[in-house]
C-alpha cells in the first residue's frame, strides 16, 4: 500500500472530526471491542512487550554484560521509549538466575539508597544504623551470596535523577569484589541527561567502569501497525486489524515512534471509534486523537507535513 498523502488533512472540517469529550464507561469501551483489559495503558506491562530488533538488542546487550560479570551497564533512551519496561523484563528474565534489586526512584540521599538496597536484599536494618553500618550489612550479605554462587544485580531506573553523592556511594559498593568477580553489578537506566551527569568530573571514575552501554530507539514506522495489533490481541481482540493502514501511518508520524505517545493517541482514537459505534479506527479518528491536547511532539503544523 502506498503512503497516504497528508493533503486531505491540511484543513479538516470541524464537523468531520469526532469531538473529544473524555473517556466513556471503561466497561462499555472494553465490551465494545471484546477486550479484557485496556490495550494502550501507559503503565509498563511485560505482557504487552513488543519485540523489535532495537529492543531485543538492548535487552540482549544488558544480559550478556551481566552474565560476563561487568560491574556497570548503561541504558539510555528518550522519555517514553521503554526503559522501565526493559528493566521489568530484565528482572523477570533474571529471576531465579540472579538475585535482583530494583530502584524506581533514585533521587535518594546516600543513606536512603543504602536502606533501600538493604530492603531489596531482605535485610533488617535498625532505624538507628548509620550509613557505614548499613554498608557493612550489605557487604556481608553480598559476600554470603557470592559464597553461595549467586550474583546480585541492582537496576536503577531514572538514573539521571541520582544525586552525585549517592552515585559515589554506589561506586564504592561496586568496589566490593572477590578474587574473580564483582559482588554487586549495576544497570543504570536513564534519559539522555544521564550521559551529561556521568560526564561531570565527580563521576569520571564511575563512568570509566561502564563497559557496556546501549540506547533505546523509537519504534520503526514500518513496525507500528504490528505494534498496535499486537497490543490489541494481547488485550483480547480476535478480529482483523482495528487500525487502518492510514491511521497507523498517521499515528507513527504523530508520535515519531515513541511508544508512550503511541499508546496515548491510540487509546483516544479507539475511544473515538467506540463513540462512533464502529470497530475500525480510520484516519479521521487518528487525526482527532492526535490533535487533542497537542503535546509537544504533536504540533499541528508538523502533523500537516510542515518542515521540522
Amino acid at each position: 500500500m502506498s503512503t497516504p498523502a497528508l493533503a486531505p488533512f491540511s484543513a479538516p472540517a470541524a464537523a468531520a472530526r469526532p469531538a473529544w469529550t473524555g473517556p466513556p464507561s471503561g466497561a462499555l469501551y472494553l465490551q465494545h471491542f471484546g477486550l479484557h483489559e485496556a490495550p494502550f495503558s501507559i503503565t509498563p506491562d511485560t505482557d504487552f512487550a513488543f519485540d523489535v530488533p532495537a529492543q531485543q538488542d538492548a535487552l540482549a546487550t544488558v544480559v550478556v554484560a551481566l552474565r560476563s560479570g561487568e560491574g556497570f551497564v548503561k541504558v539510555t533512551g528518550e522519555v517514553g521509549t521503554g526503559k522501565t519496561l526493559l528493566a521489568r523484563r530484565l528482572l523477570q528474565l533474571l529471576s531465579g538466575e540472579m538475585v535482583t534489586a530494583y530502584v524506581p526512584n533514585p533521587a535518594l540521599a546516600p543513606r536512603q539508597m543504602l536502606q533501600h538496597l538493604a530492603r531489596e536484599l531482605s535485610l533488617r536494618v535498625p532505624a538507628r544504623h548509620s550509613a557505614p553500618q548499613i554498608h557493612a550489612q550489605i557487604e556481608a550479605a553480598l559476600l554470603a551470596h557470592a559464597e553461595a554462587g549467586r550474583r546480585v544485580v541492582l537496576c536503577i531506573d531514572e538514573a539521571q535523577a541520582t544525586p552525585l553523592q549517592t552515585l559515589e556511594t554506589l561506586r564504592l559498593l561496586s568496589n566490593l569484589e572477590t578474587g574473580k568477580r564483582k559482588l554487586l553489578q549495576m544497570v543504570l537506566l536513564g534519559q539522555p541527561e544521564l550521559d551529561a551527569l556521568l560526564a561531570l568530573p565527580p563521576c569520571r571514575s564511575l563512568a570509566s567502569r561502564i563497559a557496556f552501554a546501549t540506547r533505546l530507539a523509537a519504534l520503526p514506522r514500518a513496525q507500528l501497525r504490528h505494534y498496535l495489533q499486537h497490543r490489541m490481541v494481547v488485550a483480547g481482540w480476535r478480529g482483523a486489524p482495528v487500525f487502518s493502514a492510514g491511521a497507523a501511518w498517521l499515528l507513527a508520524r504523530a508520535s515519531r515512534g515513541v511508544p508512550r505517545i503511541v499508546n496515548i493517541v491510540a487509546h483516544k482514537a479507539l475511544m473515538l471509534a467506540f463513540a462512533d459505534g464502529v470497530h475500525r479506527v480510520g484516519m479521521r479518528h487518528a487525526w482527532a486523537a492526535a490533535r487533542d491536547g497537542r503535546p509537544p511532539r504533536l504540533r499541528t503544523p508538523w502533523l500537516m507535513g510542515a518542515a521540522t
